[in-house]
């Protein structure tokens, strides 16, 4: 085995990969293509670029990506430092001054005595990376655009017939904060009143039916309260995509907003149809039907099927909460639609980002399926901290660092590993940790503060 660990990608996962290597006294080879060739979508040809906002999110316990990032600083974490160095004013949030934060991040790696950089695509003409992970171990950090020639390798090495593309996912909302009086558990048809069934017996059925794990949850509307809704779609503001994504995403893919603008029953005769159900207020079909999965084992989030989108986030908000039963719902991802190159984590990683099939390849940042400037750094500490017991393991069974599921980083690494027919990347959220044992506690604050403090006291 080679005497050094190889990174591949110096975005935010690779530059916080390669530098908790370094520091643990072992030679990094980093490979970054910038400034010989640039993605569509980046243009500063120092490492750790921000592409989209400059904020970092909320620096609150209360919030997951505040939390995650307070465990980041515990770990030492370089480009949680840097952020906090280079912040500007945004409130309870870290901003960071974008030119600021790469060129800092660049510039400690590049005096950093252990880290060699390489200035270099890693492609099928050049360095392969099934070579260099027989010769060592290798970090792949390359990001949502990921060069055609590095995807297809990995697409020969995980066995993969492609990599996904995240054209659509719909909008994500927590389970407790759906309003049960409205909505109601079943999968299509079940929900029908039976001829033999009196009215009261239906709806003791339906009680009993609550009680039991259901992956679907429903939400009815009237006439009125369906036309509301899809004027305020329709008249909804949409993010503009890059020229390089439009092309790509429309194909197999139609933003719900799009589709209501066919035609006012456009919806009702698509993912909106309230064919085979019953509203147990009425006992008769509801004029339109939104129903949402099941998205996670514990069964604490659900998304809004068929919702892709492409509005903007505060319109996701505005809009969506005027669904009955979403009036208070709690998002804790919002719809999105671009270009995002990712693995089929659940089946091919494990809870320390290393391939299953090939123990000396680890992945970080958004190709894994974390989503998010902090998620993508919480991925490259773990793959880091977990190649670094690897090499020197020295060959010997490897003692794997897994994070317990109480903190964000390790619920984050869990959730990415977990086999999921419906796999969407994700954002740090509480939705994806264990709840509090005990009495449960009403107030969101309190309780996210409660959870926060359980994280902490893990570290």
């Amino acid at each position: 085995m080679q005497d050094y660990i190889t990174v591949i990608g110096a975005g935010l996962a690779g530059s916080e990969a390669a530098y908790q290597i370094a520091q643990r006294g072992i030679k990094v080879k980093l490979y970054e293509m910038k400034p010989e060739k640039f993605s569509p979508a980046h243009s500063n040809p120092n490492f750790a670029e921000i592409v989209c906002s400059n904020s970092f999110k909320s620096n609150l316990l209360t919030n997951a990506c505040g939390l995650l990032k307070e465990e980041l600083r515990r770990l030492h974490s370089l480009l949680i430092q840097i952020a906090d160095e280079t912040s500007v004013p945004a409130g309870q949030a870290l901003a960071v001054d974008r030119e600021q934060f790469s060129e800092k991040v660049t510039q400690n790696l590049k005096k950093h005595p252990l880290i060699e950089i390489i200035h270099r695509e890693v492609g099928k003409e050049n360095r392969n990376l099934q070579k260099l992970a027989k010769e060592g171990i290798v970090i792949v950090a390359t990001g949502p655009l990921t060069s055609e020639g590095l995807a297809e390798q990995i697409q020969e090495i995980t066995g993969q017939d492609k990599l996904y593309f995240y054209d659509a996912a719909a909008p994500i909302v927590t389970k407790e904060s759906i309003d049960f009086s409205i909505a109601f558990y079943g999968n299509r048809y079940e929900q029908e009143k039976k001829k033999e069934e009196t009215i009261e017996q239906w709806k003791d059925r339906l009680a009993e039916e609550k009680e039991q794990e259901h992956s679907y949850i429903n939400l009815p509307m009237n006439e009125q309260e369906y036309e509301t809704f899809w004027k305020a779609l329709v008249e909804a503001e949409v993010v503009h995509l890059h020229d390089f994504e439009k092309k790509e995403i429309f194909e197999g893919c139609m933003p719900i907003e799009i589709m209501a603008k066919r035609g006012i029953d456009t919806l009702r005769f698509g993912p909106l149809k309230p064919v085979g159900f019953d509203d147990p207020r009425t006992g008769k079909r509801p004029y339109a039907l939104i129903q949402l999965r099941q998205d996670n084992s514990s069964a604490t989030m659900y998304n809004l099927v068929g919702f892709q989108t492409n509005l903007k986030f505060g319109e996701q908000k505005r809009v969506f909460s005027m669904i009955p039963g979403l009036e208070q719902a709690e998002f804790v991802k919002y719809g999105v639609m671009h270009r995002n190159t990712y693995l089929n984590s659940g089946k091919l990683l494990d809870e320390t980002y290393c391939l299953k099939s090939h123990p000396n390849i680890y992945f970080a940042g958004q190709i894994t399926g974390v989503e998010g400037y902090v998620e993508s750094i919480s991925s490259g500490m773990v793959a880091a901290l977990n190649a670094v017991s690897n090499f020197q393991s020295n060959g010997n069974k490897r003692e794997k660092i897994v994070f317990s599921n109480n903190t964000v980083i390790g619920a984050l690494a869990k959730y990415v590993s977990t086999p999921n027919q419906n796999f969407q990347p994700m954002n740090a959220n509480f939705g994806i940790l264990p709840e509090l044992e005990g009495k449960k506690i009403k107030d969101k604050k309190e309780r996210y503060l409660k959870i926060a403090q359980r994280s902490l006291e893990n570290f």
